[in-house]
């Protein structure tokens, strides 16, 4: 009895491991659409803006697949404490990472429609910035969630503050160039869309954050402040 106990423990562990990995794996491709949407912005690239675009259809069937799995195992397991708070984690996670990638797709199908239109001086450098900081928080969302690690998921949730920022400093830009010039209205609109769809994934790799601190402390931290979060959960700020 104690064999087969363990035996059905060693597989249950298995399966909570391998829909770790499918998210990372599904957040990998996720981070692989946001950079080449991004580059098909700044170049131009039409047919590079369409593979993103056919590439949600898999984003989406990822999402579909782990959590069929997820509801199987808590169907067959019926998972208590950590272990269904990983799983939870997990079906709010790839929900995230879905909608990131709907972003991702917005910003490639901008990227087609910019492609007929004249190129800026600047070369689209709001959209390049705000790009940058996005994935690279993004990435350190998914290493976050990777190793468990609620300092750095607290961390990351933090960087949000400063892709607001950005995005705020490129909608004035962007509104300053139509009122220069009115010639420029319906480009500048397709980058304010863009711009819009990056923040939306700052959004959404912050709430990858807070999922973790759920997964690991078992608290709710949504609508919680960041110093309230730091203070409670890290025991900073006594």
């Amino acid at each position: 009895m104690e064999q087969m106990h363990t035996h059905i423990s060693r597989q249950f562990s298995a399966e909570l491991e391998d829909i770790r990995s499918r998210v990372l794996q599904m957040g990998g491709l996720v981070e692989q659409q946001i950079e080449q949407a991004i580059e098909a912005l700044i170049k131009g690239d039409t047919a590079l803006g369409e593979k993103v675009i056919m590439h949600d259809t898999q984003v989406n069937k990822m999402e579909v697949t782990i959590d069929e799995e997820c509801n199987h195992i808590i169907a067959r397991r019926q998972p208590a404490a950590s272990d269904l708070r990983l799983v939870v984690a997990v079906i709010k996670t790839i929900t995230d990472l879905e909608r990131i990638g709907d972003e991702a797709e917005k910003i490639a199908r901008m990227a087609v429609r910019l492609a007929a239109e004249e190129r800026p001086k600047n070369n689209y450098a709001e959209i390049q910035a705000l790009g940058g900081y996005v994935r690279h928080m993004l990435h350190d969302a998914l290493d976050a969630f990777a190793r468990l690690d609620i300092e750095a998921a607290v961390r990351v949730a933090r960087e949000d503050i400063k892709i607001d920022q950005k995005y705020d400093g490129a909608m004035r830009q962007l509104i300053t160039y139509m009122m220069e010039d009115p010639r420029t209205i319906t480009r500048v609109l397709n980058v304010i869309w863009a711009a819009r769809a990056l923040e939306r994934i700052g959004d959404h790799s912050c709430n990858i954050c807070e999922y973790i601190i759920y997964l690991v402390k078992g608290k709710d931290v949504r609508h919680t402040s960041l110093e309230q979060i730091e203070k409670e959960i890290l025991g900073h700020g006594r």
